[in-house]
């Protein structure tokens, strides 16, 4: 089952690109948002944007976005235990890993089917959010990267983008989660943070997914409430 310990990112030759990027945090960014973070428990809910599916880019180190939360909050606890269920056919329940932070991601399959209803989409979504809040987690849910605001796409996909990611919203407010809200970034804008089947983030995407999760989960953290 894959299970991202504590082995270290491979370091690329030059991260010139992502260390000059100014929509990527740097590691003392992600220490001063993360520091006192109390999280040691980390599960990675939802379809092939949890799974990490990307492409390289120059400059950018070629890590997922779940992988370069995790990195960042094992430099608060070392010991931190990270779970990936994003991967096709994995079968696990999270809640068996007594997770104390779960990021849930999905709906990006639906959207993309043939025909698209947004009522039962949001209703799992909410099931696994109200179970996991249940069980003592703190949840964050992610909206998605709005390609349309770099493409031009179909104006049905365009519709079923934004009532997709309504629901997402409406599943965060009702169970007080952290907000991980990708498709407001003037990043989607940018072409060059897509795959090239555009369907997902490159590196240079993640990167910035990842320090926006890293953004939602310090103000949380500064909010001083549901963050144990």
């Amino acid at each position: 089952m894959p299970d991202a310990g504590p082995t270290p990112p491979a370091p690329l030759a030059e991260l010139n690109a992502e260390s000059e990027d100014e929509a990527v945090l740097g590691e003392d960014e992600i220490d001063t948002l993360l520091a006192g973070a109390p999280w040691q428990r980390f599960v990675l809910l939802g379809d092939s944007i949890a799974e990490g599916i990307s492409e390289p880019v120059a400059g950018y180190l070629e890590r997922p976005w779940g992988d370069r939360v995790a990195d960042g909050l094992r430099r608060v606890h070392p010991s931190l235990k990270y779970k990936n269920l994003g991967y096709r056919f994995l079968r696990a329940p999270a809640l068996d890993f007594g997770p104390d932070l779960a990021a849930v991601v999905g709906g990006g399959n639906n959207i993309a089917a043939e025909r698209f209803d947004p009522a039962p989409v949001e209703g799992a979504l909410n099931e696994i959010v109200e179970r996991l809040t249940r069980a003592g987690a703190t949840v964050a849910i992610m909206t998605m990267f709005d390609i349309s605001k770099a493409f031009q796409i179909h104006e049905e996909l365009c519709r079923r983008i934004v009532l997709l990611h309504a629901g997402v919203r409406a599943v965060a407010k009702r169970h007080g989660s952290v907000l991980i809200d990708l498709e407001t970034l003037d990043a989607c804008a940018d072409p060059g943070i897509y795959t090239s089947d555009l369907l997902h983030a490159n590196a240079r995407g993640h990167a910035i997914a990842a320090s926006e999760a890293v953004r939602r989960l310090g103000e949380r953290l500064a909010q001083g409430d549901d963050a144990a």
